[in-house]
């Protein structure tokens, strides 16, 4: 009778329960700290971190106690039956509240699960929860993910930046030289260049070598700064479009670009195409190995603290400084975005922190360099630096900004169904009005930035080049052949005008009694062996990377004439400064004639290394044939000169009986000088004729 009574007890209360619930429409919510319209994500095995929670509530959303709730799995991964729900039927408490704690089988994959008010059906009266159960080794796969992802993204941003350079080749060296005093023009250069080489850090780094070889003065670097700071906004551009998922396809267009077809300009398009693949290809795993992060607390507690301004700029200025590329520490910025993990008030100070750290590889590649070089790493840092202080306290009103200029979720449907589409082209967007607000900022003031700068890093008079050191080469440049080969070029210039000091100082011991002449030729003579083996090995480097045809005959040509330049050095010293000691030491003397005649042939040699330096620095086809008409012209007076000095001999004139073997063997040296200056002169012809081959070939094509 016990039992009769308790059952019949129970259904009255239930059924008076399912009468009231019946009488006031009830319907389930979801506390507001939950969200079960995304999907949770777990590890295989584990109980959920908190319990399926809901609560019912009538028409007027009061709660509705002792409601009866069935917490059902509705969808499991195959093969899975160890899924367990504690309580799969809850009646409510006095709040309208019905929870049960959830654990997941042993296989990851997708659980569904539903709570509903028992015999109500509807939309209003369930709730799903969709939880993904990750493998268990899932902090490996994200860390390999991640680690992965980014080299590929490293990777194929070296791609690109390869294929670009070779395919502008020589015409970046040109852009670069053109770099005026017009700051506008500057500008414009460094925003290409950038664009080009994928990094302003790359790019002020040329600038510190160019300022370093002399070939930019440091003014005329401060608006390539700046438009090198545009430059990298338009690859974060790029990154921000959502076409990730065509990046196979990309990377298969590249492939076929690189590998199968001949042209040197397709191949070099092909390699960026691949590079441009790769680099949205290694997006694509990141982005997909960060998906989990979306539900683990630390982590989004951790990114919630980036929200402190100071403490974002410092997280985005080491992470850049260590990768060493801003493109790479924003994009991952990016990826944040794109899985909801950062907002834009808290991405805009990493993009802060980002511009500060490019500045890193400038500074550490200015090191070692002269005064100008350091002003140029120094001046990038200090544009960064003023302009972050400056925006650091209008976050907000740039975030608003960023937002009424950017598309938004309506306009880019199109692109992705996620609800944080919008805001990877939001954080792009706040990098490109960064950088350009920053650069109309400074640009007005650039000579006046230039004189702080100046009296902030004065010149010092010791700081000189050491006599045995390069003055041009930095091998930072040698994967950018054609910026190398400038500099190559200004070290045999630099040593060529030693070579032709030592020429003109060295026929003094043989007409005055000057014996330290000779050892300051001899001490030129062994730098310009040490720089010319330097720039030879610089050369030789340059040329071992992947080079088309014109470049390649660019070093083949610097390369010959140094040497040509090193063999006047080494004539001069090893045979010209001994006849000259042994002149000294037995006091021998010319004839007046025989005096005045090697002073002319000499004069005339000094003036022909002159020429083939000239033709060395600016190619030209008449100053080439000028410099062998001369040669010529030497060589055929070569007999006029001995036949004269024969004739003294003829009329017993002591002195030039005395310095017979001395006069014939200058004469013969002299003549050799000219035939190594006639050399370069041919070498560089060979240049001009190439050139109008290649031009001539252009027109006909």
């Amino acid at each position: 009778m016990k039992k009769l009574f308790f059952i019949i007890l129970f259904f009255s209360i239930f059924f008076s329960a399912s009468a009231k619930i019946d009488s006031l429409k009830p319907s389930l919510k979801v506390p507001e700290a939950k969200r079960y319209t995304e999907s949770l994500f777990t590890t295989a095995g584990k109980y959920l971190d908190e319990p399926f929670t809901v609560f019912v509530i009538d028409s007027n959303k009061n709660p509705i106690p002792s409601a009866p709730v069935l917490f059902e799995l509705i969808s499991h991964p195959e093969n899975e039956h160890k899924t367990k729900i504690e309580k799969s039927l809850s009646f409510t408490d006095s709040t309208g509240k019905a929870e049960t704690n959830i654990k997941l089988g042993e296989t990851e994959g997708t659980y569904i699960f539903s709570a509903r008010i028992k015999d109500y059906y509807g939309d209003a009266s369930q709730v799903y929860l969709t939880v993904v159960a990750r493998e268990k080794s899932w902090v490996l796969l994200l860390v390999s993910g991640m680690i992965g992802g980014l080299g590929l993204f490293l990777f194929g941003m070296y791609m690109l930046s390869e294929g670009l350079k070779k395919a502008a080749g020589s015409k970046m060296r040109n852009i670069l030289n053109k770099a005026t005093n017009n700051r506008f023009v500057a500008v414009g250069i460094g925003t290409l260049i950038t664009i080009i080489v994928q990094s302003s850090s790359a790019t002020t780094v040329m600038l510190v070598s160019f300022v370093q070889a002399n070939l930019l003065t440091f003014v005329q670097t401060l608006g390539v700064i700046l438009g090198a700071g545009i430059g990298t906004t338009i690859t974060l551009q790029l990154i921000a479009f959502k076409i990730t998922d065509f990046a196979l396809l990309i990377i298969g267009l590249g492939f076929i670009l690189y590998f199968f077809t001949k042209s040197k300009k397709i191949k070099s398009a092909g390699e960026a195409v691949l590079g441009f693949g790769i680099l949205f290809y290694g997006m694509h795993i990141m982005s997909s190995a960060m998906v989990p992060l979306r539900t683990f607390s630390l982590f989004v507690d951790i990114l919630l603290q980036l929200e402190n301004p100071i403490l974002g700029i410092l997280v985005g200025t080491i992470i850049t400084a260590v990768i060493q590329s801003s493109a790479a520490s924003l994009g991952l910025v990016l990826i944040l975005g794109m899985q909801g993990l950062i907002t834009l008030e808290a991405a805009i100070p990493l993009i802060f922190g980002a511009n500060i750290g490019t500045s890193v590889t400038a500074i550490l590649a200015s090191i070692n360099s002269n005064r100008d070089a350091k002003r140029v790493a120094f001046a990038h840092t200090l544009f960064k630096v003023v302009a972050v202080i400056i925006f650091l306290w209008f976050i907000p009103s740039l975030a608003e900004f960023v937002r009424i200029i950017s598309p938004t979720i309506d306009s880019i449907d199109f692109i992705s169904d996620s609800e944080f589409a919008y805001i990877p082209r939001q954080i792009a967007n706040a990098h490109t009005v960064f950088n350009l607000l920053s650069t109309l900022i400074f640009l007005p003031f650039l000579t006046p930035i230039s004189k702080l700068i100046h009296k902030l890093l004065p010149d010092k008079p010791e700081e000189e080049i050491s006599p045995y050191e390069t003055k041009f080469l930095e091998d930072s440049l040698i994967t950018t052949p054609s910026l190398a080969l400038n500099l190559a070029k200004a070290e045999v210039l630099n040593f060529s005008n030693k070579v032709k000091t030592m020429t003109e100082m060295i026929i003094i011991p043989f007409f005055e009694d000057r014996p330290e002449i000779l050892d300051e030729i001899k001490e030129m003579e062994k730098e310009v062996d040490f720089v010319q083996y330097k720039t030879a090995k610089y050369l030789t480097k340059i040329s071992q990377q992947d080079l088309d045809e014109s470049t390649a005959e660019e070093s083949f040509q610097i390369l010959q004439c140094s040497a040509e330049f090193e063999l006047i050095a080494d004539l001069i010293s090893s045979r010209l400064r001994m006849l000259a000691k042994k002149r000294l030491k037995y006091n021998l003397n010319f004839s007046q004639e025989g005096k005045a005649e090697l002073s002319k042939f000499h004069s005339q040699t000094v003036k022909q290394v002159a020429r083939a330096i000239e033709v060395f620095k600016d190619t030209k086809f008449e100053s080439s044939r000028k410099l062998e008409r001369k040669y010529q012209k030497y060589k055929a007076g070569e007999l006029d000169l001995k036949r004269a000095h024969f004739e003294r001999l003829r009329q017993d004139i002591p002195e030039a009986i005395q310095t017979n073997e001395m006069h014939l063997e200058l004469i013969d040296l002299f003549l050799r000088i000219n035939r190594h200056a006639a050399t370069i002169g041919r070498i560089m012809m060979g240049a001009v004729e190439a050139e109008n081959g290649n031009e001539s070939e252009s027109s006909e094509g």
